[in-house]
């Protein structure tokens, strides 16, 4: 990915060079001619096309702030209630993650979110507990988890 990076950044310096316009413009054309040469050959590199990843980067940022805005309502509508009706409790999460720093920012994404908290990770970073403040269905937050968060740095990281 960083060598994409570099040789799409080589690709614009180059171009602004050649039509002598040392402007912004002129790197933003020269850019977009990069991504569309190193799109175009991407079969040549061994990894995937280095935009597809900032583009997951992007829906990963946007997923947690909609994750945010989401939790924090339902958090502070369990408050505004005249009487609580919540049931918190701990339960256990089986995460097919499998690098320690996916381990962990799953587990930042998890705390970031009103309503809930890792408490433990196991030994073999396979198991994650975690500290719900109201568990009505415990497979409906399991799939929550694992249909947004762990979905989401999946297509960051492979």
């Amino acid at each position: 990915m960083a060598f994409q990076i570099v040789l799409n950044l080589i690709i614009a310096f180059v171009w602004m060079f050649l039509n002598n316009a040392w402007n912004g413009v002129g790197f933003l054309v020269g850019f977009m001619l990069g991504l569309l040469l190193i799109g175009g050959m991407r079969r040549f590199f061994p990894q995937r096309f280095y935009i597809v990843r900032v583009w997951a980067i992007f829906k990963l940022i946007g997923l947690l702030f909609k994750e945010l805005v989401r939790a924090s309502i339902e958090v502070i509508r369990e408050i505004i209630k005249p009487r609580l009706d919540i049931r918190p409790g701990i339960f256990t999460y089986r995460t097919q993650l499998s690098s320690d720093w996916e381990v962990t920012l799953l587990c930042l994404l998890i705390s970031l979110t009103p309503g809930s908290l890792p408490l433990e990770i196991s030994g073999n970073q396979r198991k994650l507990f975690i500290h719900a403040l109201d568990i009505k269905d415990e497979e409906k937050l399991r799939n929550d988890i694992q249909n947004t968060f762990e979905k989401a740095i999946m297509e960051v990281t492979r």
